[in-house]
């Protein structure tokens, strides 16, 4: 039980959550906390619980809740209402069955008729039929009918964010694909166009998920069923549920109602048609004016709006309502109600008294006042107090400021209120994602209605260009392109123009959008002659040409070859020995040789594919399918690359010549120089520890991680490729892709060993992979293969064959090198030297004619270990060709070292390569060399291996 284990509370918390069913990314959207922080937890528990895995920790999470109760799989993520909801037991029993049966639900009724406590209520209710969760999305704050816009607001609320290369209402759908869940969808009317398709295909692609919406007219989709939500029951007089409410409402003003007045409340509550808006609103006014009091003031106003349909009585109560508690109201509270409507969200005194233009003093007596009459709600939080107007009331209130002429101003204060907050949030502080995701609605509709101010385009420009900045760094990604795209529109300097085209363009690298980066430079460069910047037009043009080779397999349609080839030419007449446009230009140049050096994977760039990592294209290694026959030598390819470098750095440019770096590291690794490709890839990396943590700065840092991870693996550099694999696992622009995050880690983890760590992060990484709909990813085969091969070392086959299975789903192409290292250390392991022939029974230059491949090394030191296992006749030949081969690696070299002396049976030759091992942190061969050198030294590789939690070794036949 846990009780008898030392666990912290934050591990408790972890630990409830994965037995809820939570991804690590949605454990960390919840508590606030990374992924890798979530990952740390969960791997303590593993240890402290001593479990094998994450459905056993998820298992024991359930066992260890207490059993006088059923623990629901997942705690509804409901707003916690402030006030106690009354009666409605027949419209809960009935809106329950009907979702129990129904898969979309419709709660349809006026405003203030009480559909959202209602569904509140009956979803907290089913929380237990739903073991993945429920979930309420709020659309009020939606400006735009689009379906992304309404996908991206129920993203957030899943505690979901961008994943490169995919929009949010695919995002959505991947996530809640195979899970069984509620989703309550309040205040719909106004964005029906968008809500009405993003339920049908959530409903069509996730069996398991069923719809609560609410709204004031039905959403006319597929499959709904309608529930009309009548006002608070009238029946039984002064029992009745209207009754009810009013008695608890006013009774928390301090002076509760005496029973006896019951039946005159029942009387009054009927001339409200039993509207809980209508009722809570006089309700506020009990302490003040008493029941003959309330009743006098408010017929006038029903007497006023008589003569409409009945049909309509419950709209005309709920307007007598407003406007009876509205004329009540001191002229200056008036005044504040409707200038406080501008807020779509909650708000500070300090933000309404800049919005109203008032003192916070007054400000702060006022809110309380409509607090009191239950005009606004009041929350209190971490950071201080703040309000908040239900949104009918909000709707009355623009009413209200519009009727008074105020909106233009109000609007306007409000934007200098949003400007001065954008300012604010650049700021990088410890709180700054909650501060922004409650001001990110306010800002997005300030930016509606300044971008429709001709005169304003200052401040429009200003607040575009700003929020697209705290939309990337929130990582909204395809947000932050489109705001830079705005801004770049109202800027009125063509050079601003240019520079946020780049940024926009960067961005749509960052999600996996080829097209768009391509036209993004192709538009930064007539940008850039606008603004008489040749050059920097030449470079734009040679960028845009660059980008279709280095990350071509990111665009939908890739461009012609002739179309490339007149964007460089162009940018030479334009270039006038500019050393930005000439480095730019040269690393186009590099790209197009290699291009036409004619092998599949003949691009410069990564050795072998950043994309295999994180999906960001391969940046160099692979090209589009169009090349022709090379009439160019490699070494040409090379000294292009080198050129281009040389331009780069000349300019002072890190994020130039980081991409020039990467065009000179899938260089070298051609001319089969990995040791130069690997500290080129260091290289790199080191440059950018200065670059910007701007979309273009990000991007370039991505693409290198994954490149030095890579390379650091190809030549035994495990330290270094572990470093940067943790830094790519740790990006937050990676969060909600964990496959693509982890890829790099999982293979250096299973190669050393760190089998707690492959066991736990393997976990993050099938859960996103099937969360994306668990696409062909070539690339990621090798993490896949990794797991495999640390669950065969563990004598788990039924778990080796399942993740053997999602290494063939990936699709990686034959001749990485992946399966054949990984199946060749497991068959070793367990002594089957005979099948493990078969995976490195073929030379080389058979498997990697055209290009080494980054398991080169690995493969070949193996065979050789193979053979001198085996005692075969051709062992000496392996062990002197791997030696040429494996020259500066010092992995291979000790597993060469070592297999000659299993060769020559010589046991200190064999221990002395433990010291290697060790410096490298390669524990598993570590272990392994201690039990090949016999004796005493046996058990403690063996006591090492169980350690590490990996089966004994079996000997060699």
């Amino acid at each position: 039980m846990v009780a008898t284990v030392d666990i912290s509370a934050r591990e408790a918390e972890v630990l409830a959550l994965v037995g809820e069913h939570l991804s690590n990314a949605e454990i960390g959207a919840r508590l606030f906390i990374s992924v890798r922080t979530v990952e740390s937890h969960v791997s303590s528990l593993l240890r402290k619980l001593e479990v094998a895995d994450r459905r056993a920790l998820a298992q024991h999470a359930a066992h260890s809740a207490p059993a006088d109760r059923p623990q629901p799989a997942a705690a509804p993520v409901l707003p916690t209402p402030l006030t106690s909801f009354i009666g409605r037991a027949g419209e809960r029993a009935e809106l329950t069955e009907l979702l129990q049966s129904q898969r979309q639900v419709t709660a349809v009724g006026p405003g203030g008729v009480g559909k959202t406590r209602l569904a509140l209520t009956v979803a907290a209710e089913l929380a237990d039929e739903f073991p993945d969760g429920v979930w309420f999305v709020d659309l009020v704050p939606i400006t735009s009918p689009d379906i992304c816009v309404v996908a991206g607001t129920a993203a957030l609320a899943l505690g979901l964010g961008e994943q490169p290369g995919r929009a949010m209402d695919e995002s959505v759908l991947a996530a809640l694909a195979d899970r069984n869940a509620l989703l309550v969808l309040d205040n719909c009317e106004h964005v029906r166009d968008g809500v009405a398709p993003f339920i049908e295909r959530l409903l069509a692609s996730c069996p398991g998920v069923t719809v609560l919406a609410t709204s004031r007219a039905r959403l006319m989709v597929p499959f709904e069923r309608v529930y009309t939500v009548p006002p608070m029951s009238l029946a039984g007089a002064g029992e009745s549920d209207a009754v009810e409410l009013f008695m608890d409402r006013a009774a928390a003003g301090g002076w509760p109602p005496n029973q006896a007045l019951r039946e005159q409340v029942s009387a009054f509550v009927e001339r409200l048609d039993g509207v809980a808006l209508a009722i809570e609103l006089a309700a506020a006014r009990w302490t003040t004016l008493g029941l003959d009091g309330l009743g006098e003031g408010l017929s006038d106003q029903l007497r006023m709006l008589a003569g409409g349909a009945r049909a309509d009585d419950r709209h005309r109560s709920v307007r007598a309502a407003l406007d009876w508690s509205h004329a009540l109201l001191e002229p200056g509270d008036r005044v504040l109600l409707r200038r406080i409507a501008v807020f779509m969200k909650s708000f500070t005194i300090a933000a309404a008294a800049q919005v109203t233009g008032s003192e916070k003093g007054s400000v702060a007596t006022g809110l309380a006042r409509l607090v009191e009459q239950s005009l606004l709600m009041v929350t209190p939080t971490a950071t201080g107090t703040e309000y908040r107007a239900l949104e009918t009331i909000r709707q009355y209130g623009m009413e209200q400021l519009t009727d008074a002429g105020e909106l233009d101003d109000a609007r306007a204060r409000h934007l200098a209120w949003c400007l001065t907050e954008a300012t604010n949030l650049t700021v990088a502080q410890p709180d700054w994602r909650p501060r922004f995701d409650a001001a990110a609605d306010d800002l997005r509709v300030a930016l509606a209605w300044v971008c429709e101010q001709p005169d304003r385009r200052a401040d429009a420009y200003r607040l575009t260009r700003d929020f697209a900045n705290l939309a990337f760094t929130r990582h909204l990604t395809g947000e932050s392109q489109w705001r830079y795209e705005q801004a770049a529109a109202f800027a009125d300097n063509p050079a601003d123009t240019a520079a946020l085209l780049r940024q926009a363009a960067a961005a749509a690298g960052c999600q996996l959008s080829g097209d768009n980066m391509y036209r993004l430079h192709r538009a930064a460069a007539v940008a850039a002659q606008q603004a008489d910047d040749p050059a920097g037009a030449a470079a734009d043009l040679a960028t845009a040409a660059t980008s279709a080779y280095r990350f071509w397999n990111t665009f939908q349609q890739h461009p012609p070859r002739d179309e490339l080839t007149a964007l460089i030419a162009e940018a030479r007449n334009l270039a006038s020995g500019n050393a930005s446009a000439q480095a730019a230009i040269a690393l186009a140049e590099a790209a197009v040789l290699a291009n036409a050096f004619g092998a599949p994977d003949a691009l410069p760039g990564s050795t072998s594919g950043v994309s295999d990592a994180n999906g960001h294209g391969s940046h160099g290694s692979r090209i589009p399918p169009v090349a022709p026959a090379s009439s160019h030598s490699i070494p040409e390819v090379l000294l292009h690359a080198e050129r281009a470098v040389e331009f780069a750095h000349r300019t002072g440019d890190p994020l130039a010549e980081s991409a020039a770096l990467d065009a000179l590291t899938g260089a070298q690794s051609r001319v089969g120089d990995a040791l130069a490709a690997s500290a080129t890839a260091r290289r790199r990396v080191a440059l950018l520890a200065s670059a910007p943590t701007t979309p273009d700065g990000t991007h370039e840092l991505i693409e290198a991680l994954g490149q030095a991870a890579e390379a650091g693996v190809g030549v035994g550099d495990l330290r270094g490729a572990r470093r940067a694999a943790r830094r790519l696992a740790d990006h937050p622009m990676l969060a909600e892709v964990g496959h693509r995050a982890t890829g790099r880690l999982l293979v250096v983890d299973a190669l050393v060993g760190n089998v707690e760590d492959v066991l736990t992060r393997s976990v993050r990484f099938f859960e996103a992979w099937q969360r994306e709909g668990s696409p062909s990813a070539p690339g990621l085969g090798a993490a896949a293969t990794g797991v495999a091969m640390i669950h065969g070392l563990r004598g788990d086959d039924a778990a080796r064959a399942e993740w053997q299975a999602v290494s063939d789903r990936l699709g990686a192409a034959p001749g990485h090198g992946d399966r054949a290292v990984f199946n060749t250390l497991r068959l070793l392991h367990h002594g089957r030297t005979d099948e493990a022939f078969d995976h490195v029974d073929a030379a080389p230059a058979d498997l990697w004619r055209d290009s080494p491949s980054p398991w080169l090394h690995w493969y070949v030191a193996l065979r050789a270990e193979t053979c001198a296992l085996d005692g075969d006749p051709a062992a000496t030949d392996r062990i002197a060709e791997a030696r040429a081969v494996v020259a500066g690696n010092p992995i291979a070299t000790a597993l060469v070292d070592r297999a000659e002396a299993v060769l020559a049976r010589d046991p200190d030759r064999i221990l002395a390569t433990v010291t290697v091992f060790d410096n490298a942190e390669c524990r598993y061969q570590s272990a392994r060399t201690k039990v090949l050198a016999g004796g005493d030294h046996a058990a403690q590789g063996g006591a090492a291996l169980a350690a590490l939690g990996i089966a004994p070794m079996a000997a060699s036949r």
